[in-house]
């Protein structure tokens, strides 16, 4: 069985790739790129914040959502021409015929497509890197990369002749040829770009590389994965146009699925946003211990001021989700004044406040036990006043939705948070449990499909 998923495998990776779309999309999303050297200099920021800065991240964000929507629309060409038109043609009746089971048949042909996406995507992206690094064209006084022009255009130049050559005089095929060409020539030339500066110098090739820009590409990559699955099972069922319809708006929809569906899934209302946070013994300012007692400070007046006793909540989101102390608690009616009652070996853990003026809130952890915090209150936190309630069916429809906003880091890039590697690690996860619930879908309905 894996002798004949791996043979699958690799004729359909051989049938994407000699597509005429695959590398039409490709060069077109690097002609885009380099427009976009030009047309993005509309940020008005000359900020050095991040790796991407200024009219660049405007640069990064258009370059990136480019590639994702061509990578969408590719992933439906490339998935009818494996599947759908194969059943069209009836060619698959004699792979069927073999006998080979249609769940190898589907996995086989996931993972061929998956490959040449992934080829596809890589060339996309090393233009993206390519695109950064050279910057954007703000005024006409701004010099030109010399590098990123002579390995860029020389690369892609590279490939397309010999392609044409080995067309014309060896009758190989030229999409093919061209792709197959096109990966490894776009990782030497973007590595030749990271050893040579813009004045022609070398430098160490860490100068210029943006390893939090290497991870928003790989969770793009993810994500891709995530699609191409859904292309390939509305394949099994749909022509191309109906495929392409599919995946576009699944695309739409798994980008506006948190606004659409994630709003109303938490049900909490912030008292106010935190400005500033302060112990008021800064030897004890994890707030972990009994008796941690933190000064904070909203960025405006609550609107109901919560009194003396009132258990408090926060949240590094607004909607209340996840709490930092995820554990429902109650208000505490004893004497504020006295520590020892409210460190009772019997008094249920809690975080109340002591007292409240304006906008400031002092609060303090108590109890016989110290909650579970995972860490202490932050600027940009949330405050709330009771605890998130979820709203199931909500729930339900928001998880059944790929969410393609976990795999769109550019804000993160752009603001100058790195990507802690566990979440990379979870983003991994979701796509693959969502390209194993889209490929069982495939299978599903690849199953009963009528081929003779």
């Amino acid at each position: 069985m894996i002798t004949q998923l791996i043979a699958i495998a690799k004729n359909a990776f051989v049938e994407s790739v000699r597509q005429p779309v695959l590398f039409t999309l490709v060069l077109l999303a690097g002609i885009i790129q380099v427009f976009n050297t030009f047309n993005a200099a509309f940020s008005m920021a000359d900020v050095e914040s991040s790796q991407v800065s200024g009219d660049t991240k405007l640069l990064f964000d258009i370059g990136l959502g480019t590639i994702f929507v061509i990578s969408t629309l590719l992933a439906g060409f490339i998935a009818t021409a494996v599947i759908s038109r194969e059943i069209e043609n009836k060619t698959v009746l004699t792979v069927i015929s073999k006998p080979i089971p249609r769940p190898v048949l589907v996995l086989g042909k996931f993972a061929g497509v998956a490959g040449a996406m992934l080829a596809a995507l890589v060339v996309m992206l090393v233009f993206l890197l390519l695109a950064v690094r050279h910057g954007v064209m703000s005024t006409a006084a701004d010099e030109l990369d010399g590098p990123v022009i002579f390995f860029g255009v020389g690369f892609v130049a590279l490939s397309l002749f010999i392609a044409g050559w080995c067309n014309f005089f060896y009758g190989w095929n030229f999409p093919q040829t061209l792709v197959t060409l096109l990966v490894p020539l776009s990782i030497l030339a973007y590595v030749l770009v990271l050893f040579v500066g813009k004045k022609w110098n070398l430098q160490p090739p860490l100068t210029d590389f943006k390893d939090q820009v290497m991870v928003a590409s790989l969770c793009l990559g993810l994500a891709v994965l995530v699609l191409t699955s859904v292309a390939l099972a509305a394949s099994t069922r749909l022509g191309q146009v109906m495929t392409l319809v599919v995946s576009m708006g699944v695309f739409v929809g798994a980008l506006l699925s948190n606004h659409m569906i994630g709003q109303h899934v938490f049900d909490n209302a912030a008292l106010g946003r935190i400005q500033s946070v302060s112990p008021e013994d800064p030897e004890r300012a994890s707030f972990r211990n009994l008796g941690d007692t933190l000064v904070v400070r909203l960025s405006r007046e609550p609107l109901e001021r919560p009194r003396p006793g009132d258990p408090v909540y926060f949240s590094p989101g607004p909607s209340g989700f996840p709490m930092l102390a995820p554990t429902d608690y109650a208000r505490f009616s004893g004497a504020l004044n006295e520590l020892t009652e409210q460190l009772a070996s019997e008094q249920p853990p809690a975080i109340i406040v002591l007292d409240s003026s304006g906008a400031t809130l002092r609060v303090r952890h108590i109890g016989g036990r110290p909650l579970a915090i995972t860490r202490a209150p932050e600027p940009d936190d949330y405050v709330f006043s009771r605890p998130t309630s979820i709203r199931p069916v909500a729930l339900a429809a928001w998880g059944a939705i790929p969410n393609l906003q976990f795999f769109w880091l550019l804000d993160a890039v752009s603001q100058n948070r790195r990507v802690p590697a566990a979440y990379v690690g979870l983003v991994s996860l979701y796509a693959a449990c969502q390209v194993g619930v889209f490929l069982s879908l495939a299978v599903l309905l690849f199953q009963r499909r009528d081929v003779g």
